[in-house]
């Protein structure tokens, strides 16, 4: 698949849940439950660009942003290394001047005020003030797939978060799961409608 073929369906994606697009992908695509917006207000929707940097390392992450189009969503694993601050305040800047659509990080970030005043979806494992290095030799990589949780992440796939968690679908699997993702909630609207009526979510389900 091309790292642009899911552009058609982030429009169709971006008003859905984390929550209705995994359930309608068959329960796939869900990434640790840990990964949370620095505000719950933040939503993302876009393609991912997956990178790979060494633990505690940061350089990695610069070099995606150089490499970055406007709609990515950045992917970040840092293997072990979670108790490091890899993003701040300039690097969040200047995604957005790059038309960076969020960042999804298993590792820290800091400067979480100012993030979240500039807006941009950060969705990371921690807050932490630990810096990084930047070593030129350090072993890491842009583009190419990374592991998140039991998830693998390809660049192209469609990556959703809002404040329940992410989702990470292929593009086939999320050609599928959106139309039916809008199926669930339109479902929902009417199942909502009874519960308010007093019906019991047992009549309701047929349990």
């Amino acid at each position: 698949m091309a790292a642009r073929s899911v552009d058609h369906l982030i429009a169709a994606a971006s008003p859905l849940s984390a929550a209705s697009l995994h359930e309608a992908a068959g329960r796939l695509g869900a990434l640790p439950a840990v990964l949370k917006p620095l505000s719950p207000s933040m939503r993302l929707c876009g393609r991912a660009l997956p990178v790979r940097c060494p633990a505690g390392d940061n350089l990695w992450i610069h070099r995606a942003l150089a490499a970055a189009q406007p709609g990515d969503v950045l992917v970040v694993d840092t293997g072990g290394g979670v108790d490091f601050g890899y993003w701040g305040e300039i690097m969040a800047t200047a995604a957005v001047a790059r038309g960076v659509a969020g960042l999804i990080i298993t590792g820290g970030v800091r400067d979480s005020l100012a993030l979240i005043a500039l807006g941009l979806p950060t969705f990371s494992a921690c807050v932490s003030i630990r810096g990084t290095v930047k070593n030129p030799k350090g072993d890491g990589a842009v583009g190419e797939p990374v592991r998140i949780g039991e998830v693998v992440v390809r660049q192209g796939d469609l990556v959703f978060g809002d404040a329940d968690g992410v989702v990470a679908l292929a593009p086939d699997i999320a050609q599928a799961a959106t139309p039916a993702a809008a199926g669930r909630d339109a479902d929902e609207v009417g199942i909502l409608e009874q519960v308010r009526a007093g019906a019991l979510t047992l009549d309701v389900y047929k349990l």
